[in-house]
């Protein structure tokens, strides 16, 4: 991927974790974008990705139409991690940012399984409303 420098320290990670989907929208899908980024992203990165850690057990509402406030409560229980990972340094991929509750709430959950470290990277952030305007 353009831009990554496989020396910046914030590549460097235990765990590579792509933000997971609902094993529903996995299967309408058939795959997950943040995945394939996540793979790319360790080709520069130091550290091995890792799809099973972090589980998306609870489907959720779209957060396109929601509120930062929505969104944050939306997501609320819907991450769970399948283990401890006893002070990994973590670094989370997705494919766009919009309010970050998304990657909050992942991070969340990865610092109560023992996370000593969460950093987050995305392929693209959406502008602020008052930026857009």
């Amino acid at each position: 991927m353009a831009g990554l420098v496989s020396d910046d320290p914030h590549l460097h990670a235990d765990l590579i974790i792509p933000i997971p989907l609902h094993p529903r929208r996995l299967r309408e899908r058939g795959f997950n974008q943040a995945e394939l980024l996540a793979r790319e992203v360790a080709r520069a990165a130091i550290g091995r990705v890792d799809t099973t850690l972090l589980m998306k057990v609870r489907e959720t509402r779209s957060q396109a139409e929601l509120s930062r406030q929505e969104r944050a409560i939306n997501l609320t229980g819907a991450f769970e991690a399948s283990r401890p990972v006893n002070e990994a340094r973590v670094l989370l991929v997705d494919d766009v940012m919009s309010t970050g509750a998304t990657a909050n709430e992942c991070a969340r959950v990865l610092r109560r399984a023992g996370a000593g470290e969460v950093a987050v990277v995305v392929a693209a952030m959406a502008l602020p409303e008052r930026a857009r305007k």
